[in-house]
């Protein structure tokens, strides 16, 4: 059995409890100063993924970002590219 996978999903909007209903146990929720909401947890398979996908469509809810967290990812945050030059 594949382990899961922790995953970043960040919605248009301050999230509700009906819309928060299949993720609520299972992931970080906080909302952003920008007007949205972050959800950050486990997803078992692409099977569950495309589930809480289909969910927020259902819901009219604009997923924003979807990003994939690598295990050393230790604040769930994008990091700053690196470009190589010294200036």
């Amino acid at each position: 059995m594949p382990r899961p996978t922790r995953y970043e999903i960040e919605i248009r909007g301050r999230a509700d409890e009906r819309i928060l209903r299949p993720v609520i146990d299972d992931f970080e929720i906080e909302t952003t100063n920008h007007g949205t909401t972050r959800l950050i947890g486990e997803v078992l398979d692409a099977s569950h993924l495309n589930g809480l996908l289909s969910h927020f469509t259902s819901m009219n809810v604009d997923v924003v970002e979807l990003r994939r967290l690598d295990d050393h990812d230790t604040d769930n945050r994008p990091t700053q590219p690196t470009t190589g030059s010294d200036s």
